[in-house]
């Protein structure tokens, strides 16, 4: 049974990748390894039940699927940035 919940670390490397189409920049740009990035993303597909990405090679292509979650995960990275920011004037 698959969680009603997607988990942040997996949007992240599911919206760096789609941004810079490699699993290996995505990694870079993570301070993850290729594999973790890879995982992620597998996990995040096995979750949902489709396809994120085509793979070829080494080159990646977002699927019509992942084009639609890639919205999604705009705001709610987007809505997570703003929340820590609100947040940070309770800080000392």
């Amino acid at each position: 049974m698959s969680s009603l919940i997607l988990d942040s670390r997996k949007l992240l490397a599911f919206a760096t990748l789609a941004r810079v189409g490699s699993f290996t920049q995505a990694a870079k740009e993570m301070s993850l390894t290729q594999s973790a990035v890879s995982h992620a993303i597998k996990a995040l597909e096995r979750d949902l039940g489709c396809r994120l990405f085509d793979r070829m090679g080494r080159t990646v292509t977002i699927t019509p699927a992942g084009r639609r979650l890639l919205e999604h995960t705009d705001v709610i990275l987007a809505e997570m940035r703003h929340a820590r920011a609100d947040l940070e004037a309770f800080n000392g």
